[in-house]
C-alpha cells in the first residue's frame, strides 16, 4: 500500500509517470526503505494508465462490497451487553491504534512531504 500512496503522491505532485527513483524518494522522505520488488510490481502494473481510471475503477468495485455496520450493531445487540461506559475504550481499540500508527494515511500528509514530491 506504501507504493500505491507513494505513486498516487507523485502523480498529484505533477509526474504523471513516476520512475522507481521517484517512488524511493517519496518513501525515503519517510525513512521507509523500498522493496524493489514491489516497487516494480506496482510500477509495471499501473505504468501508462491513466490513475483516475484506475481510482474510478477500484470504486465501483467496493460499491459491492458491504460496509459492515448493520453487523456491528447486530453483534451489539445479540452480546446484550450495550454500549462500553463512558471514557472506555472497546476492547479492540488499542490494537487497532497500534497497528495503524506506522501508516500516514493521504489526507494527512504534510505540505512539506508536498513540496519534496514537487521537487524531485
Amino acid at each position: 500500500m506504501r507504493y500505491v500512496a507513494a505513486y498516487l503522491l507523485a502523480v498529484l505532485g505533477g509526474n504523471s509517470n513516476p520512475s522507481a527513483k521517484d517512488i524511493k524518494n517519496i518513501l525515503g522522505s519517510v525513512g521507509i526503505e523500498a522493496d524493489d520488488e514491489r516497487l516494480n510490481k506496482v510500477i509495471s502494473e499501473l505504468n501508462g494508465k491513466d490513475i483516475n481510471e484506475v481510482m474510478n475503477a477500484g470504486l465501483s468495485k467496493l460499491a459491492s462490497v458491504p460496509a459492515g455496520g448493520a453487523v456491528a450493531v447486530s453483534a451489539a445487540a445479540a452480546g446484550g451487553g450495550g454500549a462500553a461506559p463512558a471514557g472506555e475504550a472497546p476492547a479492540g481499540a488499542e490494537k487497532e491504534e497500534k497497528a495503524g500508527r506506522h501508516c500516514l494515511p493521504a489526507p494527512y500528509i504534510t505540505a512539506s512531504m508536498m513540496e519534496e514530491i514537487q521537487d524531485t
